[in-house]
């Protein structure tokens, strides 16, 4: 055991020699890592690469981590420090909770904030063109502490990647979701447990799975789209009240017996504000009476501008902390070749990476900055 090297990396690298430090030993390092000494990043970074080294947190790690969480908060590129694109390749070693390890599975590409080499998927696919992305849904996500006997528990954060691993199809998913209770369980204790609900889809159809006061549930997804609150069975009786709208001025001209006035009359009462269940109206009506070519490229192009019909611009959402809210990045996946392709709140150029650019029969995970 020691403590207090403070940054000093030499130091620490000559006690290891002086020791006579091997791969057969373990060393627990009781914290005070950083701080004072010249070098507290290098340190840092041996300490954490030695597979037979234990490091604890000490005041100043602390100190440290306090101040770099409040600093971040204060800026909108807080969240985008910890999004990546990542590729877990078909013999990465997944872990779970309560549900044993994935040691093969299907690889598969997505957006992830990466935390001790583990990948917690926003949204991904895998290698046979099985989609799935978590949203978020606050005060209606509801996870028990356990499941009943015999039932797979799963917390939040490994849903993605657990079925994604698994299954080829929706059909699948479906029969795999079925037997799945989500159990409140955190990925470490200083991360937040996140309310989610999920959309799966594939060439065929769309399910939406959600765990609420009443239980985990699972709908078909007619309409293709899914937003946050409130919970589907809102979204799917209020879509009704839209029906009637198109994207011609036909019905409009109908309607009001007048001439037209301008073009998209047709659609005039389509929601235009930033709540999720306006927003899941306009993406269905986009979604409905899409029109696009038949490249890769318009298509990806397509999409990209219908999300932006949805789009969170700098101010003109603020929440309830008084921070303004923006949409960070826009995506899309070409399922069929599982490329990613990506646009940031401040770059309007398309990013691309492909799950063939990684080692999909290897074990380590690829990690793309956008």
């Amino acid at each position: 055991m020691y403590f207090r090297y403070h940054g000093y990396y030499g130091l620490f690298c000559r006690l290891l020699d002086k020791i006579r430090f091997s791969d057969k030993d373990k060393l627990y390092v009781l914290g005070d890592i950083i701080d004072k000494g010249p070098d507290s990043i290098r340190l840092a970074k041996l300490l954490f690469s030695m597979p037979n080294v234990y490091c604890i947190a000490g005041n100043h790690e602390y100190d440290f981590l306090k101040y770099y969480r409040a600093l971040m908060k204060q800026t909108e590129d807080y969240d985008w420090v910890l999004e990546k694109i990542a590729v877990m390749p078909r013999e990465f070693a997944f872990g779970t909770k309560r549900a044993g390890t994935l040691l093969k599975h299907y690889a598969m590409i997505g957006v992830a904030r990466v935390e001790d080499g583990c990948p917690l998927y926003a949204e991904a696919c895998n290698e046979k063109g099985l989609c799935m992305a978590g949203l978020n849904f606050p005060a209606n996500a509801v996870y028990k502490d356990r499941g009943e006997k015999g039932q797979t528990e799963l917390a939040p954060y490994e849903l993605i990647p657990y079925v994604l691993g698994k299954c080829a199809s929706v059909d699948e998913a479906e029969k795999l979701l079925s037997d799945v209770e989500v159990v409140g369980e955190r990925f470490r204790p200083h991360l937040p447990l996140a309310p989610l609900h999920w959309i799966i889809s594939d060439d065929k159809r769309n399910i939406v799975f959600e765990c609420t006061s009443e239980g985990a549930r699972i709908f078909d997804d007619p309409f293709g789209v899914l937003t946050n609150n409130p919970p589907f069975p809102y979204h799917a009786e209020n879509v009704k009240n839209y029906e009637h709208l198109s994207p011609d001025n036909k019905n409009f001209t109908l309607r009001v017996g007048k001439a037209d006035f301008s073009e998209g009359e047709g659609g005039v009462g389509l929601p235009g504000d930033l709540t999720s269940k306006s927003r899941f109206v306009k993406a269905w009506f986009c979604l409905k009476n899409s029109v696009c070519g038949d490249s890769t490229e318009s298509k990806v192009a397509h999409v990209l501008a219908m999300l932006g019909t949805v789009a969170m611009t700098g101010g003109a959402v603020v929440t309830a902390e008084g921070r303004a809210d923006v949409t960070r990045y826009s995506c899309c996946i070409d399922a069929a070749n599982a490329t990613y392709y990506y646009r940031t709140y401040d770059k309007l150029k398309v990013g691309k990476i492909a799950l063939g650019q990684a080692d999909v029969d290897g074990g380590e995970l690829g990690v793309y900055v956008f």
